[in-house]
């Protein structure tokens, strides 16, 4: 089974079978469905190195992610595939575990591989490692922050708006004592989560204490040892938000262990909303962070100067949080409406 097989059943040129498997835009779409469908009938996998000399491209699209380990970033890998996938990619993806020497490893990798484009989900990329992709044109995403140059994009979380659903939603609730445990506060993720929590702090009138703003590392060990330290505080909070949900599940079991109930001693928000939020005991209240809206940004921001080169395109794409209630917050312990709703339990439970 070949390329003239394909052409001799769809009747059609060879011509418009190999223009229809590089998906180019000038084969008329009835012909091109009609290829396709014979593909599909004869079971035919084209030859994707014969495809690549063909176009000149590699119609693979990289990913370098800081760590698999964290669920955030396989379910980020899994709607980046999806998505390339439908638009005729491969993907090739690579983990830098937040090591820089693993770094340039993943861009040699990228490059050994001829990528027609590469998004960036991590920080720590530096100088001669970028020039060695623009220099061959290489067209990247970023998350956050950016090199301002040609082919670069970036990917502007709004991390302001989530955070501050956050802190409104335990403000309406009558917490005034609120901790936060960051991420790597080398990290400008980081520093926008807290930033972010601050400014939302004082637009609710409520007074930071510095003691309860402790840094993580975004794992759950890093959660509970942040927890382990708030516990020892003589003076304690009656809420907790972590700058992601990595944390703030270290932050339940710790709390658990501790003896401490979530959430009539204790609320606690994350932020992600990784799948496995939704099953922990307590559910976790947490700040979305759409995967898929981060993946689908990606990968129109690499497409967009490979498939239309000679057009001015986009520089920055919005990715917005929204604050996900679930059964991880609640009125804080000793005030009337805790009691209130202590008593509806008790009773409802009799």
């Amino acid at each position: 089974m070949d390329i003239r097989a394909v052409a001799r059943l769809a009747n059609v040129s060879i011509a418009t079978v190999s223009r229809t498997i590089n998906r180019l835009p000038t084969v008329n779409p009835k012909l091109a469905k009609r290829v396709w469908d014979v593909i599909e009938e004869l079971d035919y996998f084209p030859n994707t190195q014969a495809r690549s000399l063909v176009s000149g491209r590699s119609w693979i699209l990289g990913l370098i992610v800081s760590e698999i380990t964290n669920p955030f970033f396989p379910e980020l890998i899994q709607g980046f595939e999806e998505i390339a996938i439908e638009h005729g990619y491969e993907i090739l993806v690579s983990s830098t575990n937040h090591d820089p020497k693993r770094m340039s490893h993943c861009i040699r990798r990228m490059l050994e591989r001829k990528v027609d484009g590469v998004a960036i989900m991590t920080f720590g990329i530096e100088e001669p490692l970028l020039e060695q992709l623009s220099q061959r044109k290489v067209p990247l995403v970023f998350i956050d922050v950016g090199p301002d140059r040609a082919g670069v994009s970036v990917l502007k979380v709004d991390y302001h708006h989530g955070i501050r659903q956050g802190v409104q939603h335990l403000a309406a609730l009558g917490h005034r004592n609120i901790a936060f445990i960051t991420g790597p506060k080398h990290l400008h993720s980081s520093q926008s989560r807290l930033k972010a929590f601050s400014l939302s702090l004082e637009e609710c009138g409520i007074t930071q204490n510095a003691a309860w703003v402790l840094e993580g590392n975004h794992t759950l060990e890093g959660g509970m040892a942040a927890m382990e330290k708030l516990l020892a505080l003589s003076n304690t909070p009656t809420a907790v938000m972590c700058s992601n949900d990595m944390t703030a599940i270290g932050v339940l079991h710790k709390a658990y262990r501790a003896g401490v109930r979530v959430p009539d001693d204790l609320s606690v928000i994350g932020f992600d909303d990784i799948h496995i939020a939704e099953v922990t005991i307590p559910p976790l209240t947490t700040v979305q962070m759409s995967r898929f809206e981060i993946a689908k940004a990606c990968v129109a921001a690499l497409r967009a100067p490979l498939e239309e080169p000679k057009l001015a395109h986009k520089r920055e794409y919005e990715i917005s949080t929204d604050l996900i209630v679930r059964e991880s917050t609640t009125f804080p312990k000793g005030t009337m409406e805790h009691l209130r709703t202590s008593k509806r339990v008790k009773k409802s439970g009799t």
